[in-house]
């Protein structure tokens, strides 16, 4: 019996192993290199006071910063992360520009980015690839060290991200501008308040303060007027303002880097 359906009985074991291989090199293929605990959703903030000033964005819980051997999946508490370990490769943080939906670009890469101070945008599906180019020529050259977009900056890199509750979202290091529309204003808006004042890994040295007045002191001292909070803080104002569809954060980051 089994000479005669010998051949047959080994091609169909031959057939079955092969398909558990492939099924094993495809599901190796198509495994995220990350994953995400939750899908990050900010708490309302409430209205701001009278002449509050704008703290675009909202603070998202530190989650650490060490670096990790590439390829390393990294569960990250929070998605879109803006801040976790990641890879420390020789060519990051990686290139700023504009990565197209089926670049393998994954959170592990350009967390590397937030921690030297990048703007990080990120899309879900199938964006409009013109609209992100025209965001990313818009964007100025970054608001502390100066350095130009492109090429070895930090940033801006926009990348395609779909683990998240909306269709955009801006990043710098801990803190998150989520948004229904890729709206350039409220971004570059929220980088000019944020950008390179919050992330671990400063580049360059923060400009010093203006010298005080030169002119000649009259015969009572001035009042001094009380010294604002520092936009550069952390830890942002516990009262927020929105601006632009932007919103203020509801907490401090309180997990400091590991």
């Amino acid at each position: 019996m089994f000479q005669r359906y010998r051949t047959i009985i080994l091609g169909a074991a031959i057939v079955a192993v092969v398909a558990v291989i492939g099924a094993g090199v495809f599901a190796s293929a198509t495994a995220k290199a990350y994953a995400c605990s939750h899908i990050w959703e900010p708490s309302p903030t409430p209205s701001p006071r009278e002449g509050a000033s704008p703290q675009p964005g909202y603070v998202q819980p530190d989650m650490g910063r060490s670096h990790v051997p590439v390829g390393t999946t990294v569960t990250y508490t929070y998605c879109p992360p803006a801040s976790g370990n990641h890879y420390n490769q020789p060519t990051a943080p990686i290139t700023s520009r504009v990565y197209g939906p089926n670049d393998a670009i994954v959170p592990e890469h350009w967390i590397h980015n937030l921690e030297h101070g990048g703007l990080v945008i990120l899309y879900k599906g199938e964006a409009d690839q013109v609209a992100l180019k025209g965001l990313f020529d818009s964007v100025p050259p970054s608001p502390i060290c100066g350095f130009e977009p492109g090429g070895q900056s930090p940033g801006p890199v926009i990348a395609r991200f779909d683990d998240m509750a909306t269709p955009f979202a801006a990043l710098v290091w801990g803190r998150v501008l989520p948004l229904q529309t890729l709206d350039t204003p409220t971004i570059l808006e929220f980088y000019a308040a944020w950008g390179e004042k919050t992330n671990p890994e400063q580049q360059c040295a923060a400009p010093s303060a203006a010298p005080a007045s030169s002119e000649t002191p009259s015969s009572s001292p001035a009042t001094s007027a009380e010294p604002s909070s520092s936009v550069g803080s952390s830890a942002a104002p516990s009262t927020p303002a929105a601006s632009g569809g932007a919103v203020a954060p509801s907490a401090p980051a309180s997990a400091s880097p590991s």
